[in-house]
């Protein structure tokens, strides 16, 4: 299968600290690699609704409300066998964007014949983000990746992380740069949950 890849921007601005170091990583894709780049904030999904057990409906088999970004979003990640989360490091964690995008996996995974967490099994998430201070504290982050992708039967390729506070700064961060030439390159392992064999 040709790789296609998908970047979920989760910045509430264009062009930020992290856009900037995930498309010096995309650069070294080959040309043949499709891709595809999605602002979270110019597709803004409304909040999360957990209908599990709600009214009557069991384990949410309910019909879920659609949404023309929910569509949009669900399709892009079905049709990629490459994801990357592009999130600036928010409060240790991913931004509140990327955060109502994974929740809405949760609704996908219930959908009727859509079959998410089969779909995606086996295909690869990845992570890019920039923060202000030093890596440890993106541990949050990288778990949160890291276990999605363990859930979802997915490979994880870690995540790459720069250093920029203001605008462009993390363009002056040349190990982040140097580890963008190879990133995407090679196979990444199937995720797993800490401390489980």
């Amino acid at each position: 299968m040709a790789r296609r890849f998908l970047f979920v921007l989760g910045s509430s601005r264009r062009g930020g600290n992290t856009e900037l170091l995930a498309r010096r990583a995309a650069e070294q894709l080959p040309g043949d690699v499709e891709q595809r780049w999605i602002h979270l904030a110019e597709h803004p999904l409304p909040d999360f609704e957990d209908r599990r057990h709600a009214d009557g409906v069991s384990d949410g088999d309910g019909p879920l409300p659609e949404h023309e970004n929910i569509t949009l979003l669900r399709d892009a990640a079905l049709a990629a066998t490459d994801l990357v989360i592009a999130s600036p490091l928010y409060w240790y964690s991913v931004s509140a964007q990327t955060k109502r995008y994974l929740d809405h996996w949760a609704a996908w995974l219930r959908i009727p014949g859509v079959d998410f967490r089969a779909t995606m099994a086996g295909r690869t998430l990845w992570g890019v983000t920039a923060l202000a201070t030093e890596a440890e504290v993106a541990e949050p982050l990288i778990g949160t990746l890291n276990n999605t992708a363990a859930y979802m039967g997915m490979r994880f390729g870690g995540v790459l992380l720069g250093i920029g506070d203001k605008p462009g700064e993390v363009l002056s961060d040349t190990d982040a740069l140097a580890r963008a030439k190879t990133f995407f390159a090679g196979e990444a392992p199937l995720a797993r949950f800490p401390g489980r064999d």
